[in-house]
């Protein structure tokens, strides 16, 4: 039987081949190794003990000039980190609204102050008819569903909701726009067809009307004068800055059943079209318009009477607006950084007029330039990651406090983490470097002689 030789020395064996074939000569080469770790390891546990001495002897100096990084690292990463966690947000509201996914509607959904409303308001609404056609003539689409929205009364017993906003749809608005569910089931095919008289009712509205939402289900509402029966709850989704879908404040039912309670006319028909895997908005709303130019058989000459909004474009215009507010956040916070930086400068130089017999009798022992050099480097990255921490520790107050008051997490992410650290390196290096290098160039006669 075969014996398995332990790793360590499958480890060593490979080692000592590959010094073999190198003309490697392990002793020498491994103890000025060590010993470069040695020396390298020693200076910068003196640099971490003298700067942690000279911070505890001269404390109110360090402190006043820490305040400016804390705080430039403060604006920054607090900017960042907010703006980041109300991006995320936003953006995952508009995921909600159907990703690769286009609106045939008659309104323009960019809006602005701008906004040409007569252009519009004479369009003819999309109708339900249109949507045979679109599925039958588009080769690009994956899921299309027809959906009217409307403001209702939703009552049960003696309670009513005023203006709760009905969705109705039809069987593929699920794969369009996913539903998650707290409690019950979704509509099934037959319900669908049928038009049956079923609901699923938002979470805030099944607990206004039964104080737990888990009691709403199999309970007979009316929705204006329509008597409805509750299959599902909608998980509690939280208030959001768009306002497309508030689905804690809904209620959903079979398209078909929809248009028995209110005028489908008047209540924002709309065509979802969701585009197949590796199909681009842009392609897909290009297709659309010639299959809908052909249905509304519009001559070459007529412009369009629909318009198709892209809900991609509404992500690209959320990145660019927190762009610009990221770059509101840096030119506050660089502002201070460059105040710390200076205070920070202040610092290493005292220092260096402090430990000028100190350096003298370094240089003079043996140290060399780059030794001393690197010392006093350390030292202003060290002062300026502590300011950098304490500016880390205000804005985690800061997300605390933010998280509560907003209806979404409020977080620094391991990216805007690594962001801060770096940030405080450099301008701890770009501060000491002009200390550091009067300290690497100081004669060791004259600097030990000095007082």
């Amino acid at each position: 039987m075969r014996i398995q030789q332990p790793n360590f020395l499958i480890f060593f064996r490979v080692m000592g081949a590959y010094c073999l074939l190198n003309n490697f000569r392990p002793t020498t080469d491994f103890l000025l190794l060590h010993l470069r770790m040695r020396k390298t390891f020693n200076i910068l546990s003196n640099s971490l003990r003298l700067t942690f001495q000279e911070l505890m002897v001269n404390k109110l100096r360090t402190t006043l000039s820490l305040i400016g990084i804390s705080f430039g690292i403060f604006c920054i990463i607090g900017v960042l980190a907010t703006v980041n966690s109300l991006e995320m947000n936003v953006q995952n509201q508009i995921k909600s609204l159907g990703t690769n996914t286009v609106y045939i509607d008659k309104w323009d959904y960019n809006g602005g102050p701008d906004y040409p409303w007569w252009k519009f308001v004479n369009r003819p609404v999309p109708k339900f008819e249109e949507l045979a056609f679109v599925k039958e003539r588009s080769r690009l689409a994956a899921n299309i569903s027809f959906q009217i929205d409307s403001r209702i009364t939703v009552q049960f017993d003696s309670y009513a909701l005023q203006g709760v906003t009905m969705s109705g749809f039809t069987e593929e608005e699920n794969e369009i726009q996913p539903i998650t569910l707290a409690f019950g089931r979704f509509f099934s095919g037959n319900e669908f067809s049928s038009g049956s008289p079923v609901a699923i009712l938002g979470f805030e509205n099944a607990e206004s009307l039964f104080g737990n939402a888990a009691y709403a289900i199999g309970k007979v509402i009316k929705l204006n004068d329509k008597n409805a029966t509750i299959i599902g709850v909608i998980k509690k989704m939280g208030s959001g800055f768009i306002n497309f879908q508030n689905y804690d404040q809904s209620v959903m039912v079979p398209y078909r059943f929809a248009r028995q309670i209110v005028n489908e006319s008047n209540s924002s028909p709309k065509i979802l079209v969701k585009g197949k895997e590796n199909v681009s908005s842009a392609a897909l709303a290009d297709e659309l318009e010639g299959i809908m130019r052909s249905i509304r058989k519009l001559s070459p000459t007529e412009s369009d009477n629909f318009t198709l909004n892209q809900i991609s474009s509404f992500s690209d215009k959320v990145g660019t607006l927190f762009a610009s507010i990221n770059l509101g956040g840096w030119a506050i916070g660089l502002l201070s950084l460059v105040v710390g930086a200076f205070g920070i400068a202040n610092i290493m130089f005292v220092t260096v007029k402090e430990r000028t017999s100190i350096i003298g009798l370094k240089k003079a022992i043996g140290a060399k330039k780059r030794s001393i050099l690197l010392e006093f480097l350390l030292e202003a990255a060290i002062i300026c990651v502590l300011g950098g921490i304490m500016g880390l520790l205000l804005v985690y107050v800061l997300t605390l406090i933010l998280t509560n008051i907003f209806s979404f997490p409020v977080y620094i992410s391991s990216g805007i983490l690594l962001l801060a650290i770096s940030i405080c390196i450099f301008i701890g290096i770009i501060a000491g470097i002009i200390p550091a290098i009067s300290a690497a160039r100081l004669d060791p006669v004259v600097a030990i002689r000095s007082k």
